[in-house]
């Protein structure tokens, strides 16, 4: 089973006392599978989208956002494969009925990968181990299948699907985008937007829903031109952490310069993963042993993909390395599948030829990277547990605070607090309690800031701000405090910010 460490539960416990998330539908004994960002999830998923946006639409002029529909006709999803071949391998256990998903349940159990092997061989495994429900204890029956479309019905007689991916839809307006942004290749059109999936047994929280959120850049490229990429020369000293199937068996992770890596895999592809790693660790913060691209075997891959490398982030709740993303190389099958069968041409005519692009998947979890952020960004020390998430991440900017409310300390925290918001800050007001606990307030939540306005501003027009993790405090003059938090955020210790409060 999972190991359930106390680090999860505490922080299962602060998401719904602090307000991260919680169970949809709580009020009528919750839905599995579903779950509410509440006001501070929201914030922290809304500040991680906004950096995934800035990051990769600013890899070339030429990728741009698209919001398409969630509902979409049932003949994209036959021409895409999911109606026929969407399913998840289940078993039902014969004495109380509970169904999970075979593979999970192998892996879960036996802290072994069983991705991509085959209904056959995972019921050999679950007869080999004796596998047993893991509610009851009952007799497990054969291993089926479920498909994972969400069927809708649009007025009397449409028959359309939830999306399963958001990736479709990108497929699907490929052409009309072409067409407007005169032509050019390479062109990414990114998504962020949720994608339903009838998940058999949900479970681990945010990890694993049934509504989640994707975060999609799909890339179409003009395929003689794989093995290059004009910026490939800014990334070619830098190395990228992988393992390949070769290392599974140690299950070992090498570093590897990209040019180096460009003698397994094409320097388009390269150039990306380097991109993808450098978001994760240098914007994310994302602890560097902890991070690694894992190849995925012929066996394990789609058919489709050519190339396929999963995005990890280990955690210790999780027991191991979590899948948060992939760098998927599609070929052509996506709009060769939609060409065929609507009869549309997909095809450009660029650089002297006529072909049907291909296409590069950049792929994030949105739901499971909040929650990496959130495991590891929990801390504990002898005076508190805090998040310590990287400061532009976190749901607000900075706290403040009056001192006392009186002697017009209250006044001026409100005029203060009007001013960083007209500064474009977010700032969480805070007037009630001793000046420690709204210190350990902030904390908890991961606000990286804390303003105090005290007798002294009313005297010298200054005032503190504190630092999340090192709780150090710096005194400065309120002209400057949007300024000094500006750079705060931006990374700059606070020691070298101000004058130091003993």
């Amino acid at each position: 089973m999972v190991n359930m460490t106390s680090n999860f539960e505490k922080i299962e416990e602060i998401a719904r006392r602090r307000g991260f998330f919680w169970i949809g539908s709580e009020v009528y004994g919750g839905l599995s599978g579903f779950y509410d960002y509440a006001h501070l999830g929201s914030l922290l998923k809304s500040r991680w989208e906004s950096e995934w946006r800035k990051f990769f639409l600013g890899l070339d002029d030429n990728f741009f956002e698209i919001q398409p529909a969630e509902i979409m006709h049932e003949r994209v999803w036959q021409a895409s494969g999911h109606v026929e071949s969407f399913v998840d391998p289940v078993v039902k256990c014969r004495k109380c009925g509970n169904v999970e998903r075979a593979d999970k349940l192998l892996e879960e159990q036996l802290k072994e990968s069983f991705e991509g092997i085959s209904m056959e061989e995972l019921a050999k495994v679950i007869k080999k181990h004796n596998m047993k429900c893991p509610k009851c204890k009952g007799q497990l029956e054969e291993v089926g299948v479920l498909n994972l479309m969400f069927p809708i019905t649009i007025g009397n007689d449409v028959r359309a699907y939830l999306r399963g991916e958001t990736a479709q839809a990108a497929y699907l307006n490929f052409r009309r985008e072409f067409e407007t942004l005169r032509k050019r290749l390479p062109l990414g059109l990114a998504i962020i937007g949720k994608a339903f999936r009838n998940e058999i047994s949900p479970r681990q929280l945010i990890t694993r829903m049934r509504e989640f959120t994707q975060a999609e850049l799909q890339i179409f490229f003009d395929p003689e031109k794989m093995e290059e990429h004009r910026k490939f020369g800014e990334v070619k000293d830098y190395k990228i952490l992988v393992m390949p199937v070769k290392n599974r068996e140690n299950n070992q992770i090498d570093e590897v310069s990209c040019e180096e890596m460009t003698k397994h895999l094409p320097r388009f592809y390269v150039y990306h993963m380097a991109k993808v790693q450098q978001f994760f660790l240098d914007v994310l913060g994302i602890p560097r042993h902890l991070f690694r691209f894992k190849e995925l075997s012929d066996e394990e891959k789609a058919f489709y993909n050519k190339y396929h490398w999963d995005i990890e982030v280990k955690l210790e709740s999780i027991g191991g390395f979590l899948e948060i993303g992939g760098v998927h190389y599609r070929t052509d099958h996506d709009l060769g599948a939609h060409q065929k069968i609507s009869k549309q041409d997909m095809s450009v005519f660029a650089d002297g030829r006529k072909f049907v692009p291909h296409v590069l998947e950049l792929s994030f979890g949105v739901d499971r990277n909040i929650y990496a952020q959130l495991e590891l960004c929990y801390k504990e020390d002898r005076e508190r547990s805090f998040f310590n998430f990287p400061r532009r991440l976190a749901p607000f900017d900075c706290g403040l605070f009056p001192l006392v409310n009186k002697d017009g300390i209250d006044g001026k925290a409100e005029e203060l607090k009007a001013f960083m918001k007209d500064c474009g800050f977010s700032v969480f007001y805070d007037d009630s309690g001793s000046i420690g606990r709204r210190y350990r307030r902030m904390d908890e939540i991961g606000v990286p800031a804390s303003i105090t306005v005290d007798h002294r501003t009313l005297e010298d027009r200054t005032v503190t701000i504190r630092d999340r993790d090192s709780m150090k405090q710096i005194r400065i003059p309120v002209a400057d405090m949007a300024e000094t938090l500006r750079k705060f955020i931006s990374g700059t210790p606070i020691e070298s910010l101000g004058t130091p409060v003993k």
